[in-house]
C-alpha cells in the first residue's frame, strides 16, 4: 500500500483545480497541501485499521494487523495453522472454566483498547502468544476472558464427607 502515491495524486488534482481559479486559488492550494497530507494519511490509516479490526473478527482466532514501516502501512496476517492450544487457567480460576473466544458475545462487536504494558511483561506476553501459536491480541483477549470467567460462574461449594453428612469438632 503506497499512501504517498495517493497523497501526491490528491495534491496534483488540487493544484490542477486551483490553477483554473487563478493565482489566489493556486496560492491557497499551496498553503493547504501540507496540512492536507497529514490529514489524508490519518484518515487512510484509520480506515485501514478499522478494516483490519473487522477482518480480525472474522478470522478469529487469527488476526490482521496494520503496521507502519517507513511511513507506509503494511498488513500482517496471523492465521493459526492448527487449532490454538487452550490457555492455561489463571491460578484462582477453576480448571474446568471454559475460555471465551473473541467471537463469542451478544453481537460479535469488538472495541479497540490501548494497553500499556511494562517492557518485561510485553516480552513475556509475546513469548506466551508465540508458544500458543496465536497473535498477541488473541492471547490477551483469551487471558482477559479466562480471568473474568470465574466472576461470571462462582465456584460451587465443596462438600466434605459427601452428601449431607458433616464430620468435625464443635465447641
Amino acid at each position: 500500500m503506497d499512501i504517498t502515491r495517493y497523497v501526491e495524486d490528491l495534491q496534483h488534482r488540487l493544484a490542477t483545480a486551483a490553477a483554473a481559479g487563478g493565482e489566489d486559488a493556486r496560492q491557497l492550494a499551496d498553503r493547504l497541501t501540507a496540512p492536507l497530507d497529514a490529514a489524508v494519511r490519518l484518515v487512510l490509516l484509520d480506515a485501514l485499521s478499522a478494516a483490519a479490526g473487522e477482518i480480525s473478527t472474522e478470522l478469529a482466532p487469527g488476526s490482521v494487523d496494520v503496521r507502519l514501516r517507513g511511513g507506509e502501512p503494511e498488513f500482517v496476517v496471523d492465521v493459526p495453522t492448527a487449532p490454538a492450544a487452550p490457555v492455561p487457567p489463571v491460578p484462582a480460576a477453576p480448571a474446568t472454566a471454559p475460555v471465551a473466544t473473541p467471537t463469542e458475545g451478544d453481537d460479535g462487536a469488538t472495541t479497540r483498547t490501548t494497553l500499556r504494558l511494562p517492557d518485561h511483561l510485553k516480552s513475556q506476553v509475546e513469548v506466551a502468544a508465540a508458544r500458543d501459536g496465536v497473535s498477541v491480541n488473541s492471547w490477551l483477549v483469551r487471558a482477559v476472558a479466562a480471568a473474568l470467567e470465574p466472576a461470571a460462574h462462582p465456584p460451587a461449594p465443596q462438600q466434605h464427607g459427601g452428601g449431607s453428612r458433616l464430620t468435625g469438632w464443635v465447641r
